[in-house]
């Protein structure tokens, strides 16, 4: 095995109880997005214990740490997440959420104390690093307009761009101990939809008196569904889907006078994302119209397809293989999820990997954002390590 392999995953060894309690800590204290004020003191003063240089006070909450190499190089960066989400936890673990509605149900606690152990194996590691690390803690990623974007605005690298960014995220659907990657095109965009149908409520048996903003609604759910079968390109992965109908007033006898319906539109094609914008609009307007009722139409933009830059990917993947093991190292396919790392991959050469977290057993089997999701611990050795190789 390479020396250095060996070298690092003997320094992760003896680091991992730390970066265990590091994130089992920050499980117990979850904070929403950009409300991430204790999660981030906590992780400041780990670094301030081990002299590692911050800039802090990005988007509030955010901060960047730097090592400078011993030896010549470019400026590369990693980055990690800091939000929790808004679900109420519902497993037994000892250090579940203290927190009331607020579980890290997606993981981040898992990358923020990754990441974290990375910076503490390469500061004691500066003679072997060439150029600047820079470690990104982003808060927000779970909410619009998304953390990345808002550092990008707020000169999160400085004067000099890196020449890469990477990141990884928990993956329930490959075991602890592997890693999935994917090259180019990986995540849709993601956009949110709101519209309000504002009828002419009345008695239900007499709907002629009426304009029923229900059954205008339920055109409407079936006519966004056309806007993907027959306006877009069919080798365009799209997605269109209301998840949440409510009308004002409304009840077994009686019509109301309105209906709003949310909905999200996720594609992985840029062009075509901007033309259903339009699409959306029109067809909601125009079933409205013909109906005598009114519409609007909210549109609210979302993360960029993700797009993992190839000769950056294949580098990585080559050291995970390296690092890990042909047999640990899969290839996994495109997803209509989105992430704001998008982003950060639209200014910079950019690889987002997968951490795979099952226990080896399978029995854990609830996916992200579930009330339920666990992660077995033993992936922390690999979320470090792994990190620890890329830099060097």
């Amino acid at each position: 095995m390479n020396p250095v392999i060996t070298a690092i995953k003997e320094k992760v060894k003896d680091i991992l109880p730390e970066v265990v309690s590091i994130r089992r800590h920050l499980h117990q204290h979850p904070e929403l997005s950009f409300q991430e004020t204790e999660t981030s003191a906590f992780l400041r003063r780990i670094l301030d214990q081990h002299q590692i240089e911050y800039r802090d006070n990005l988007v509030g909450t955010g901060f960047v740490a730097e090592i400078t190499g011993g030896q010549p190089g470019p400026v590369r960066a990693f980055r990690a997440e800091l939000d929790a989400l808004p679900i109420e936890e519902m497993t037994e673990l000892p250090y579940k959420s203290m927190n009331l509605g607020i579980m890290h149900a997606c993981g981040h606690d898992v990358h923020s104390a990754c990441l974290l152990g990375a910076c503490l194996v390469l500061n004691e590691m500066k003679a072997e690093i060439k150029g600047r690390l820079l470690f990104v803690f982003q808060p927000g990623e779970e909410k619009l307009p998304g953390g990345a974007s808002l550092m990008l605005a707020d000169n999160v690298f400085g004067a000099v761009l890196p020449v890469s960014i990477v990141a990884q995220h928990v993956f329930p659907e490959l075991k602890a101990g592997e890693v999935g990657i994917c090259a180019g095109l990986y995540m849709a965009s993601s956009d949110e939809i709101y519209i309000s149908i504002k009828g002419k409520g009345g008695h239900a048996a007499m709907p002629h008196n009426c304009i029923d903003p229900i059954v205008l609604a339920s055109e409407v759910v079936l006519a966004l569904q056309q806007i993907i079968s027959r306006h877009g390109n069919p080798i365009i992965p799209s997605v269109l889907t209301i998840g949440k109908i409510e009308s004002t007033g409304g009840a077994t006898n009686v019509i109301p006078d309105e209906v709003k319906m949310e909905g999200t539109f996720r594609t992985m094609d840029e062009a075509w994302r901007e033309k259903a914008h339009s699409h959306i609009i029109s067809t909601v307007e125009h079933i409205c119209l013909a109906k005598g009722a009114t519409a609007e139409v909210k549109l609210v933009r979302g993360y960029p397809c993700l797009i993992n830059e190839g000769n950056l990917t294949a580098a990585v993947k080559d050291k995970m293989v390296d690092f890990m093991g042909i047999d640990k190292v899969h290839d996994i396919p495109k997803r209509m999820t989105s992430e704001d790392f998008a982003f950060f991959a639209q200014q910079i050469p950019a690889c987002f990997f997968r951490l795979g977290v099952s226990d080896q057993d399978g029995k854990w089997k609830h996916g992200v954002h579930s009330p339920h999701f666990q992660v077995d611990e033993t992936a922390l050795e690999v979320g470090v390590g792994l990190m620890v190789w890329l830099a060097l």
